[in-house]
């Protein structure tokens, strides 16, 4: 008989397994930032090391998305996530332990690897392995696990600067670690690969870890103290080349790793654009308040002033909740685009922000980004059979974790080094913050017209009868079938 854990069916047991294993790095991805002074302090790091254990993390979350489907496909599901959150336990001691700075490397590189392993590994079964009923809840569950950590990362940032001290931060994700790992073990049951006759992808794999080690490395050199060189620009350049080239590749492939052509049709489209829009401009726009605000409050203060990010996060997934197995799930993600679009115009029309301005600021930024990512997540999964989920998300992950993880620190080495003074390029990044956001929400809109096609609702029960949710057009149909008719008459 197939063994199986105590919990191995129970839905509350599975998706707090979920939570916990995505939580920790999502939080600490965004308070690493305000503390890095305080680590390196204590570690003996200079700022190059900091930087390059934010990058090289933010590498191995980007190329954890790809790694995971390779793994899926030839290696037991399950019994790879039990080893996905022990060795997620296990950085995440090195982290909260380190005396020096390569164990603390070391750590946090491990804490971005896992991460998106499980995301892969997890999030998919949970949402195709219950009945549906349960993806409504899971939707939410997903929602405010991802993007209500982010939004009280800086608020555990401040609790922690205020103490001085970034440890029992680290202890505390650790113990979060440990509880994804215990319950991973209590959920157990046995899952096969997932296509054990798939071809391997060695060719994918070595662009995905060259490409983001290459880009992410560069852009960890992008530091506001020193002018960019070569040894900086070169590997950025080199990485984005090679993440280009891995797209092309798949593309073509006659059986690929990461199914990319048929997400380049309408609707998957869309998803992708907004998702990348969102992730590109929210987590930088957040970042470079913080900059103009951090001498005039208390780090508790600056905390406290991004809870309504986390407010704006809940009432996003609660309306959520109520549009998602409806045609209003496009309107939603784009009127998510549009909140967001409002706070970084807010901000940057107004710096230094009032108190007022940042409380309204924070929290129209926080429903657009959960009103807009994963709702975006679920217009491309929707798009396909959800037998390619994991293939879906592994793509949409990648593009997002390079958008939202590369574009920001150079937007900061812009606000610190453009201008006469650091209002002056905090507010030239938010601009650029604003035409991104502008742009990929036109973008996204257009791209129905574009098509042909109205916003459709999504069939649940043709989804999971193994069929897809909706059919999406061929991008640009409604113009193809123009010029058709055209050279026809």
């Amino acid at each position: 008989m197939t063994r199986k854990g105590p919990l191995a069916h129970n839905y509350p047991a599975v998706a707090t397994m979920v939570v916990a294993a995505l939580v920790p790095y999502l939080v600490v991805s965004v308070a690493l930032d305000p503390l890095t002074p305080v680590i390196a302090r204590d570690l003996g790091m200079s700022t190059g090391q900091t930087s390059l254990a934010v990058g090289l993390a933010n590498a191995g979350y980007a190329l954890g998305t790809v790694l995971s489907v390779q793994l899926a496909q030839h290696l037991p599901q399950r019994r790879m996530m039990l080893l996905y959150t022990t060795l997620l336990v296990i950085g995440s001691v090195f982290a909260a332990a380190a005396t020096e700075p390569i164990l603390f490397l070391v750590g946090h590189v491990l804490q971005g690897l896992c991460t998106s392993l499980l995301l892969i590994a997890a999030v998919p079964p949970l949402i195709t392995g219950f009945p549906p009923s349960k993806l409504t809840l899971t939707a939410v569950i997903l929602n405010l696990s991802i993007f209500g950590g982010v939004a009280l990362g800086p608020l555990i940032a401040g609790v922690q600067l205020e103490a001085d001290s970034w440890r029992p931060l680290f202890w505390v994700i650790a113990g979060i670690a440990a509880v994804a790992f215990l319950l991973s073990l209590l959920t157990y049951q046995h899952v096969g690969p997932a296509d054990p006759t798939a071809t391997r992808s060695p060719v994918a794999v070595a662009l995905a870890t060259a490409g983001c080690v290459a880009a992410f490395y560069g852009v960890s050199r992008f530091e506001p103290q020193r002018a960019l060189d070569v040894g900086a620009i070169a590997p950025l350049a080199t990485g984005l080349v090679l993440i280009v080239i891995l797209l092309i590749q798949q593309y073509h492939a006659r059986r690929p790793l990461l199914i990319l052509r048929p997400l380049t049709s309408t609707l998957p489209v869309v998803g992708i654009v907004v998702a990348m829009s969102a992730a590109a401009t929210s987590v930088p726009a957040i970042a470079l308040t913080g900059v103009v605000l951090r001498d005039r409050y208390t780090p508790l203060e600056l905390g406290l002033l991004y809870l309504p990010e986390f407010g704006g996060a809940v009432i996003a997934a609660i309306v959520f909740a109520k549009l998602f197995t409806t045609r209003a799930l496009h309107y939603f993600a784009l009127a998510g685009m549009l909140s967001l679009i409002s706070g970084i115009a807010l901000i940057a029309t107004s710096l230094p922000p009032t108190t007022t301005q940042t409380l309204i600021a924070t929290g129209l930024i926080g429903v657009g980004v959960g009103a807009s990512v994963t709702p975006a997540l679920f217009i491309a999964g929707f798009s396909l059979r959800n037998n390619a989920l994991q293939r879906v998300f592994a793509i949409v992950e990648l593009l997002r974790a390079v958008a939202a993880f590369m574009i920001a620190p150079i937007l900061l080495y812009i606000a610190a080094s453009v201008g006469d003074s650091i209002t002056d390029g905090v507010r030239l990044s938010l601009w650029i913050c604003l035409g991104l956001a502008s742009a990929g929400t036109l973008l996204a809109i257009a791209l129905y017209p574009l098509g042909g096609i109205r916003p459709p609702s999504p069939s649940m029960q043709t989804w999971f009868g193994g069929d897809t949710a909706w059919r999406s057009p061929p991008l640009l149909a409604a113009l193809h079938r123009r010029s058709t008719r055209s050279s026809d008459t």
